[in-house]
């Protein structure tokens, strides 16, 4: 269906974004010199940088680095508001999006709507999991593993200490062979191998097991056959262990069973497990699929016209990683120039002009960092390792880095772990490490710690009632010791 161009109001034109990632930040900034009011509507009050979440897991970043506040970098942008929130429902008829925090929902009108929600992590049906091998998609599952890979070591000193076997706590298992587990299992092994080796007394880091485990044939299938083998060798180089055709059936507490092609079952025993295989699209496609009947694959991703507007609704653009469209593939380019595209087509509807015609997507690369100097990258046929592909690594995810402070703050934190050995984000805390399942297991979550907003406002008046009494009999109290020179008195010498 061919857009219509929008008929002025009096109004300004409302755009809706929902998101705060890379499709939901570019969308938003490339509207700033258009004739509309922007709204962002996101889960959290940052922007994340989510490519290098596995460098906050390891202590290499802290998350302010790569996830700054998405009100400060829209704070400039006079047509652009934020609003705290996650989106729950989408009435594409009403063109509404309402939004809760906290159990305080929120209902947003639009003109024009950008979906830009993006996925989480996809556990294939197994989502209990989660409760043991978290995700990468998260600030919050950053600082937990990092809580429970440092942790991990912490107690293996205890256990050593007391004499008991700590194998368990010094083999790291990745799930998953993607640039997200490759990243992760090179960083854990270069910690062990490296960072820490001079810290502990009664166990040798250097003896830490780091397991990288996938049910596919080779390591980074996107990046082609003869990539995937230099990885794995560099991999291997470190001491990592790769186990490929590994489909993993079961994870507990303390480790993880893999069932092999010829029907043979192994278990490794280990307290941190890392998952990072297999992404699921946000639930609002599911919520779009409904309404619009467009279908939905595998992973939860929603079909969309050429032009990555839904079916009937040319007013609704989807981008990122909620689109199938073309096989495109859920990184943050797709992203960006989706969100790109789909505002210079509101703004060109806004000024009468013509379409951009059908989205086109520019394939600018891939990349993935192993350990310090070691790298491989893909981009268009040519095809790069070791230093070349790392400095080429370090120099792209620099310039898409938020802010001109956190380029700087990046930069020497790199400095100081990949030339010398220390990594400065090494602070972790039993809540990092078992907030997450604690709220798990509220029934509401969060919402349950905090008052309904009806039943606060009934017991407020109260409240302040009793409060204020006790302030003034406390201040009363104050007032009398004072003028009767009885602080400092032991209590038998008062009277």
């Amino acid at each position: 269906m061919a857009a219509q161009p929008i008929s002025p109001t009096s109004q300004r034109h409302r755009v809706v974004v929902i998101g705060s990632g890379f499709g939901g930040l570019f969308g938003t900034k490339a509207l700033r010199r258009a004739d509309v009011d922007v709204t962002m509507v996101a889960k959290t009050t940052h922007h994340l940088f989510q490519p290098l979440l596995y460098q906050v897991a390891t202590g290499i970043l802290s998350q302010g680095e790569i996830a700054p506040p998405t009100r400060e970098i829209l704070s400039g942008q006079k047509n652009a508001q934020v609003l705290l929130g996650e989106v729950t429902d989408i009435d594409l008829e009403a063109r509404t999006v309402t939004s809760q925090v906290l159990g305080r929902s929120t209902v947003t009108p639009y003109d024009s709507l950008i979906v830009a929600a993006g996925a989480g992590q996809s556990y294939f049906g197994n989502d209990h999991f989660s409760e043991f091998a978290p995700g990468m998609k998260s600030i919050d599952d950053a600082l937990e593993l990092r809580g429970r890979i440092f942790g991990a070591f912490e107690m293996a000193e205890i256990g050593a200490t007391r004499g008991e076997n700590v194998d368990h706590l010094l083999t790291f298992v990745v799930v998953g062979a993607g640039p997200t587990g490759v990243e992760m299992a090179g960083q854990i092994a270069e910690l062990a191998h490296r960072t820490l080796k001079k810290d502990f007394r009664a166990i040798n880091s250097r003896h830490a097991r780091v397991v990288l485990v996938d049910a596919a044939p080779q390591v980074l299938p996107p990046f082609g056959k003869k990539l995937g083998e230099k990885a794995k060798g560099e991999l291997e180089k470190l001491g990592v262990e790769v186990v490929l055709g590994a489909m993993v059936t079961d994870v507990d507490e303390r480790g993880i069973e893999m069932k092999f092609k010829d029907g043979s079952v192994e278990r490794i025993d280990s307290v941190t497990k890392i998952w990072a295989a297999g992404v699921q699209a946000n639930p609002l496609g599911r919520t779009l699929s409904d309404q619009t009947g467009a279908p939905l694959d595998r992973a939860g991703r929603i079909a969309v016209n050429p032009d990555l507007t839904l079916p009937g609704y040319p007013e609704v653009f989807v981008v990122g990683d909620m689109i199938a469209l073309d096989n495109l593939p859920g990184v943050a380019q797709v992203a960006i120039q989706g969100a790109k595209y789909a505002a210079k087509e509101i703004d060109n509807r806004l000024s009468s002009k013509p379409s951009q015609g059908p989205f086109r997507y520019f394939d600018k690369g891939s990349m993935a960092i192993i350990s310090r100097f070691r790298a491989v990258a893909l981009i268009g046929s040519l095809r790069l390792t070791g230093v070349v592909a790392w400095l080429m690594w370090l120099a792209l995810h620099l310039i898409y880095i938020t802010g001109f402070k956190n380029r700087v703050t990046a930069l020497l934190h790199w400095f100081v772990s990949f030339i010398g050995r220390g990594r400065s984000e090494r602070t972790t805390t039993e809540q990092q490490i078992f907030a997450r399942s604690a709220l798990g297991r509220l029934k509401r979550g969060a919402a349950d710690l905090v008052s309904d907003p009806g039943i606060y406002d009934a017991a407020r008046s109260v409240l302040e009632t009793t409060r204020r009494a006790e302030l003034e009999a406390q201040a009363e109290e104050e007032a009398r010791l004072t003028d009767a020179g009885q602080r400092g008195v032991p209590a038998e010498q008062r009277a």
